[in-house]
């Protein structure tokens, strides 16, 4: 439900944010604006980007832990995606996912509600108890019978019994 609520909300809030900035500043000016914000973002995008992948290899080099740059190169990509929809609002929503401060900050409070919902009890392995259903049993060694068959004789599997 929430992610129908988004489909319907984005393009209502854009559409009254177009009508708005579009009133104050023009047509032209507001288009403009439009087309600037994308170049902008995919230039910040394709620098920070490139600086992300420059982490997650220095890291991979030095055996370091590679997911720190891989949120942060996830999120620059959702930047990415917000910055090329038309429309002030996601804008907005995407210029704090550019800035390294800001990207820390929310994955700090997402690894903290990560960890919080899913740290769940370790308990010690389960060793069969008395009460517990167990089987025992011994194994036999077969040796395979490695005599050559007969051409016009089935395999052993086939025979009638004696």
């Amino acid at each position: 439900m929430p992610l129908l609520a988004i489909f319907v909300l984005l393009p209502l809030i854009e559409i009254a944010l177009f009508v708005l900035v579009g009133g104050w500043l023009g047509l032209w000016p507001t288009l403009a604006l439009v087309v600037l914000s994308a170049v902008v973002g995919m230039a910040l995008i394709r620098n920070q980007g490139f600086a992300a992948l420059r982490d997650l290899q220095r890291s991979a080099q030095g055996m370091g832990d590679p997911a720190r740059p891989l949120a942060h190169g996830a999120l620059i990509v959702l930047a990415g995606f917000l910055l090329l929809l038309p429309g002030f609002f996601t804008d907005l929503l995407a210029l704090p996912l550019l800035v390294p401060v800001t990207r820390r900050l929310i994955l700090r409070q997402l690894a903290a509600r990560v960890f919080v919902v899913n740290a769940a009890p370790r308990t010690p392995p389960h060793w069969p108890r008395a009460g517990d259903d167990i089987i025992d049993g011994e194994a036999t060694e077969i040796t395979p019978d490695t005599r050559p068959l007969p051409r016009n004789h089935p395999s052993g599997w086939t025979d009638p019994p004696d």
